[in-house]
């Protein structure tokens, strides 16, 4: 099956886990839950960015995993992902997960949050995270659910 084209910008404002996260395998776990072409940059964050961003834009006072602003749905998916390495590194600590794993998971699950998936009520959340376990599962990863 072809994927949808995908223009990638990759960001390491901190770069801790820059060797976890070659291009080619950003590119290929977003591209994964594409569903139309995407123009999307990937900005990797310290805990102090990320929590400016998430106050500034959500009025949340700390670092979260990560914080998808989405431009467009289509014909072009355009959006800035944002990903807190602190927070991923902890919670898949916490997790008992590889963190390349737990990075796997918070791409794809951004991405879906750049094509308009969202996780507010429980039925759009059950939609978001079978979607998120079949394409994560597809790329050889665990279900991310089934802990």
């Amino acid at each position: 099956m072809s994927r949808p084209e995908l223009s990638l910008s990759l960001q390491f404002a901190d770069p801790r886990h820059k060797a976890q996260l070659p291009r080619h395998k950003v590119a290929r776990w977003i591209r994964a839950a594409l569903e139309l072409p995407g123009e999307i940059a990937v900005r990797i964050v310290d805990a102090e960015e990320g929590r400016q961003l998430n106050h500034e834009f959500r009025g949340k006072d700390y670092a979260t995993n990560v914080l998808t602003f989405d431009y467009s749905h289509e014909p072009v998916v355009g959006a800035d992902l944002v990903i807190c390495a602190e927070v991923v590194e902890r919670e898949a600590r916490e997790m008992g997960i590889a963190l390349v794993d737990h990075y796997a998971h918070m791409l794809v699950h951004g991405t879906l949050h750049a094509q308009g998936y969202d996780h507010e009520a429980d039925d759009e959340a059950e939609c978001m995270e079978a979607r998120e376990s079949e394409i994560l599962q597809a790329l050889g990863f665990a279900d991310p659910y089934a802990r």
